[in-house]
């Protein structure tokens, strides 16, 4: 790139320059815009082939319309029973709100608590409502809070997505905003220039507004799923891989600056010695997301196109956009501390200097400690527990649908407004009840009839088939109650040929969480095999790669233990989703193995002309501040995701955030340049850098 004539040099920058701003004020807009076809719909990412997804589509033929369940719950304001006349006034008030816009059909009646002291009522919803059901669902509060005496909740599904849609309300602002502040603060600190920061941040929001664009077009398509949270992740892996991968370009071109008085040699050289390495590790990251589409989980596999379009614009900013400005200003980009000779052989700060004279000096007790510490810390990975998190710690803040929930709870059987759905053989159905009513953790089971309400009689029958609805004993997201659902089909599915199928809330949680387990098993070692064979192509060898495969995957394992010991003693939390440790471990090792490329490739790079051991110091101490200054922006960008008030992305904020300071810290600046200068030569086998002993 700009190797033209000496007059028609500066066109090329030039013309690259007009493109991004071209693309930036096209396509910028489209940051703002993702939200417009994102859904936060839960039911639109269950496991595609989980019995309680099939049960969602056998449920079309017996209504019209599909529905969202809103629940008013009311109390007695004096803690006593209520009485008739509040239990007459609940039903009218439900009575009157057929007809009201986003309300299907008739309300269920208001039903008392079996101590007296609750009513409960089902409302059903449109579910294409959207930006309109907050208004809808606190149209029906407003009619609810008409019965004297008595105070007012609305619990169930449509309350929670109310509360879903609060929280991801900013993220399209606030998340952006807190990302960028937070970058450009770290960048101003650590490289004390003024342009050079606004630069980067500029190329990483001209990649982002790319990106979004092109997720955009697929998802209006329907060729993508987005949602909150990969609309999310995906601004936060942006703004970060793209911020890393132009610290990695401008500091090369800083040293080669140094060195050379033609700015454009200076890129060139640049350039050729850094894009390998970013490309590289760009394409772990790529064929890491893309390896989630192997995933049964349609969120999982909705993160990994999306995420990986948009590390693509990010590269492409960074080899394109980036290179044109840094020509085109010159030693300006640098401003005030500009480049000096000093650093034109790879000079680091004296920080660098020292660590690589203590690693030079006893390597083998540098790594022999660093791996005790990391294998200590991975001791307490199995406790992280991964089976879901329950209703009440979805949200970080307080949300009026979870203390709706937990008033439903208090006052009628656990699993109440969350009923399990079974759907069998009209044939079957006083087996059905019978066998579902004996089981184990079921409070009820009552037919549902045309109106899909329970009754005592026949229920509606649609080709031959049948639902019923069965109530648990727990809380619909409790373990027991998922250990009730396993039951329940082991008992139920042996009747009508095994033909009934058992689904609903709880059970789909059950079906997303198993459907992880098996996700981790298929994918984990997928990623690896992609990081694997990336690394022995990059760095011709075999043994390396090994290493650095072995170091990222310890350095997950050490982040899951301290994880779940800050999880469960400092923020509170049970458990975690069912998908944080897949998403921690695609984020950390296709993250993490950056910096050993960053690392490893200039090793190459310098052990050629020093010999290996002396060459793995030497990129140390060359790259060690630009790496460590990298990993700490994309720990504090991921830090960012835990402005959005959900459990899900403060989990995965603090797992990819230590992780990557973890790695960063210890892992690229201790212990791999400890084994590879213990090692020496031999760690590049089968390939040979250098005369033996070197």
């Amino acid at each position: 790139m700009f190797r033209t004539s000496r007059g028609t040099r500066w066109l090329v920058p030039l013309a690259l320059l007009i493109i991004w701003l071209a693309i930036g004020g096209a396509l910028g807009p489209y940051a703002g815009r993702l939200g417009q076809v994102a859904t936060n719909d839960q039911a639109a990412f269950l496991p595609r082939n989980a019995e309680s997804t099939r049960v969602i589509d056998a449920q079309r033929v017996f209504q019209a319309d599909e529905t969202l369940p809103a629940i008013v719950v009311w109390t007695s304001r004096g803690n006593g029973p209520v009485n008739k006349e509040q239990l007459n006034q609940a039903t009218q008030a439900l009575a009157s709100l057929e007809g009201t816009p986003g309300v299907v059909g008739q309300a269920s009646p208001a039903l008392p608590s079996s101590d007296h002291q609750a009513l409960q009522g089902v409302v059903q919803l449109r579910p294409d409502l959207g930006d309109d059901l907050p208004a809808t669902v606190d149209a029906v509060k407003k009619r609810a809070a008409a019965v004297g005496g008595t105070t007012v909740a609305v619990a169930g599904p449509a309350a929670s997505q109310v509360d879903l849609s609060d929280a991801f309300a900013g993220i399209d602002g606030l998340l952006l905003v807190v990302a960028l502040v937070t970058v450009l603060v770290i960048l101003l600190l650590v490289y004390r220039s003024i342009l050079l920061p606004f630069v980067i941040i500029l190329g990483a929001v001209f990649a982002l507004g790319a990106a979004c664009a092109v997720v955009y077009a697929l998802a209006q398509h329907g060729a993508v799923r987005v949602d909150g949270q990969v609309q999310g992740i995906l601004s936060i892996l942006v703004i970060g891989a793209a911020t890393d991968y132009a610290l990695l370009l401008t500091a090369r071109y800083r040293e080669e600056l140094a060195a050379a008085t033609d700015r454009f040699a200076a890129m060139r050289a640049a350039l050729r010695r850094s894009t390998g390495a970013i490309v590289a590790s760009a394409g772990t990251v790529v064929l890491g997301l893309l390896a989630l589409l192997l995933s049964d989980l349609t969120n999982n596999r909705a993160l990994g196109p999306v995420g990986a379009i948009g590390i693509v614009c990010a590269v492409l900013s960074t080899l394109t956009f980036l290179p044109a400005v840094l020509v085109l200003l010159g030693n300006a980009a640098y401003w005030p501390a500009r480049p000096r000779p000093t650093e034109a052989a790879g000079g680091g700060h004296r920080v660098w200097h020292s660590i690589a004279r203590k690693v030079e000096g006893a390597p083998r007790k540098i790594w022999a400690i660093a791996l005790v510490a990391l294998l200590a810390c991975a001791a307490f990975a199995p406790t992280l527990n991964s089976k879901g998190v329950p209703l009440d710690e979805i949200f970080v803040n307080d949300a009026p649908s979870v203390a709706a929930q937990a008033t439903l709870a208090q006052h009628f059987p656990g699993g109440s407004g969350n009923p399990t759905v079974v759907i069998a053989d009209a044939g079957h159905q006083d087996q059905i009840l019978a066998r579902a009513k004996s089981t184990p953790g079921v409070a009820d089971a009552a037919p549902l009839g045309e109106q899909g309400r329970p009754g005592t009689g026949a229920a509606h029958a649609v080709d031959g088939r049948i639902r019923v609805a069965v109530t648990l004993k727990d809380p619909a997201d409790s373990d027991a109650a998922k250990e009730t659902v396993a039951r329940l089909r082991t008992t139920l599915h042996d009747i009508s040929g095994g033909d009934a199928l058992i689904g609903g809330y709880t059970a789909q949680q059950y079906d997303t969480q198993h459907t992880a387990e098996h996700d981790r098993n298929l994918i984990v070692p997928v990623v690896l095999a992609i990081i694997l064979i990336i690394l022995i192509a990059l760095l011709r060898s075999v043994l390396l790669p090994l290493l650095l495969v072995a170091t990222v995957a310890l350095n997950y394992l050490a982040t899951l233990g301290i994880s779940s010991l800050v999880f469960r003693h400092v923020f509170g939390f049970s458990g975690t989703d069912a998908s944080v440790p897949l998403y921690g471990f695609v984020f950390l090792v296709a993250l993490g193995v950056d910096y050993n490329i960053f690392l490893m490739s200039r090793a190459r790079e310098e052990s050629l002309e020093h010999g290996v051991r002396d060459g793995i110091l030497k990129a140390l101490v060359a790259t060690g501040g630009v790496i460590t200054s990298a990993g700490v922006v994309l720990a504090a960008t991921f830090a960012a995701l835990a402005v959005i008030p959900l459990a899900f992305l403060v989990q995965i904020a603090f797992i990819v955030a230590f992780g990557v300071l973890l790695d960063t810290l210890v892992v690229r600046s201790l212990l791999v340049p400890a084994l590879v200068r213990d090692i020496g030569p031999k760690a590049w086998w089968p390939g040979r850098l250098s005369r033996p002993g070197r």
